[in-house]
């Protein structure tokens, strides 16, 4: 990790583990290494799920941007091997069944789409897969305002990060 290299992130996980698959996330961020193992991250991310109302399926989608730093917490000499500690700031928007309240048998959904915002906090454990491909296994979770639905989001997933 040189100082102020950049990296591009490709992420990718699940948001619930009774229904896998079926709700995950895709993330795109930018990393820009500082000094000591910490480094500024940059993410745009696409989070997808469903919550079940008889036989019908709603989905639910969360589009956010999120920008914080991440702090080297434990690793090896030649930091091979890192376990680093995230926080950012979020903000985004929430589309509920696509806008349409109505369902097909005259229930109406009471939660709006509405503009999101709160912070962020991740676990992850890195590793140098060559000179510049680094994998990323993660948890973290999202505290979010603005929403009529949970508040508190935890997920996790893996990634790939390329520095150039």
């Amino acid at each position: 990790m040189l100082p102020k290299q950049k990296g591009l992130e490709v992420r990718t996980g699940v948001l619930s583990n009774d229904k896998i698959g079926n709700d995950y996330y895709l993330q795109i961020g930018m990393t820009v290494n500082g000094k000591n193992g910490n480094y500024q991250l940059w993410a745009l991310e696409y989070a997808h799920q469903y919550y079940d109302y008889k036989d019908l399926r709603i989905p639910h989608e969360t589009y956010t941007a999120e920008g914080g730093y991440s702090f080297f917490l434990l690793g090896d000499t030649r930091k091979n091997f890192t376990f680093n500690l995230g926080v950012t700031g979020v903000v985004g928007y929430e589309n509920i069944n696509r806008g349409e309240q109505m369902l097909y048998d005259g229930a109406r959904i009471l939660s709006e789409d509405n503009f999101v915002y709160g912070a962020g906090g991740r676990l992850s454990l890195e590793t140098y897969l060559s000179d510049q491909v680094v994998f990323l296994l993660q948890g973290r979770t999202k505290v979010l305002w603005g929403t009529d639905l949970e508040q508190f989001r935890p997920s996790a997933g893996v990634g790939l990060r390329f520095n150039f």
